[in-house]
């Protein structure tokens, strides 16, 4: 864990925000901030991790100290991974804002068993809510849907519609394709979608530290493909950002989509930005 290469700007800067519709803050990685305009916070896999150098390898900074977020309705988590579940990123802003985790079963088994989140910081086990496909939640003036996602390296994962009275919000985790997505995009008006994108890159080998063709994130066609099937007025890229060897460049997507039609745009952030919608 390091200390924030920003100080406390951007958890400041997310708390005095005072949106008309729907503020989302781009944390790097897959993380992001969605605030309404009554002052419902929510964060969704927030990582301020480093990684596992020389495996992997942060190449972004690291935006915020997690106990400098004084409000949090509620922390999402999209799947069982390092960079969507992890201690240090997410259990003190649970214990500073008296926030909910809300995950599917391996994520919280991650929460509860394996980094033992109640016994190392100030989280009790009521703070955990397990989620799954299907579910229905009322969070301040959001109301949040849990659908499927396509994730071979992960366990269970699942996407999250966040729906607003100004706008909806789809975030998929490290979500590829799936037959889902259409099913979504017809169930839902999607303003604005959450989607990782990075490249195909060798990255050591988790027990021999071979160099190992790795793909973990949407290529250009796969980012779009998803956003296509799901509709999204507007896509988000993320992840592409996050780790040496997997980094790309969201600008060549513009190329891939502008015979679709959907997305009909493309919103290109980087760490720290805000979009609003």
């Amino acid at each position: 864990m390091a200390t924030s290469d920003w100080g406390d700007w951007l958890p400041n800067a997310i708390e005095s925000a005072d949106p008309d519709g729907v503020a989302i803050w781009y944390l790097g990685c897959n993380g992001v901030v969605l605030k309404g305009s009554a002052g419902t916070t929510i964060y969704v896999d927030p990582y301020v991790g480093l990684g596992d150098p020389p495996r992997t390898v942060r190449m972004i900074p690291v935006p915020f100290d997690p106990a400098d977020v004084g409000h949090a309705d509620a922390v999402f988590a999209t799947h069982e991974h390092t960079d969507h579940v992890h201690g240090p990123s997410q259990a003190p802003i649970l214990a500073e804002s008296n926030a909910d985790l809300y995950a599917p079963d391996d994520s919280l088994a991650v929460a509860r068993e394996e980094e033992a989140w109640t016994e190392n910081w100030a989280v009790t086990d009521d703070q955990f809510v397990e989620v799954g496909e299907g579910d229905t939640l009322e969070i301040g003036e959001f109301t949040v849907y849990v659908e499927s996602a396509h994730d071979p390296d992960a366990t269970h994962p699942v996407s999250y519609v966040f729906e607003h009275d100004s706008a909806t919000v789809f975030h998929g985790g490290d979500t590829k394709p799936t037959d889902e997505f259409e099913r979504i995009g017809r169930t839902y008006d999607i303003d604005l979608g959450i989607l990782a994108f990075g490249t195909v890159g060798n990255v050591p080998d988790k027990e021999t530290g071979e160099p190992t063709r790795t793909r973990w994130y949407n290529d250009e066609n796969q980012i779009v493909e998803c956003a296509s099937a799901l509709q999204l007025e507007a896509l988000v890229p993320s992840h592409w950002d996050m780790w040496r060897g997997l980094t790309s460049d969201p600008k060549v997507l513009h190329h891939h989509a502008k015979s679709f039609q959907y997305p009909e745009r493309l919103e290109l952030v980087e760490i720290g930005d805000r979009l609003d919608c």
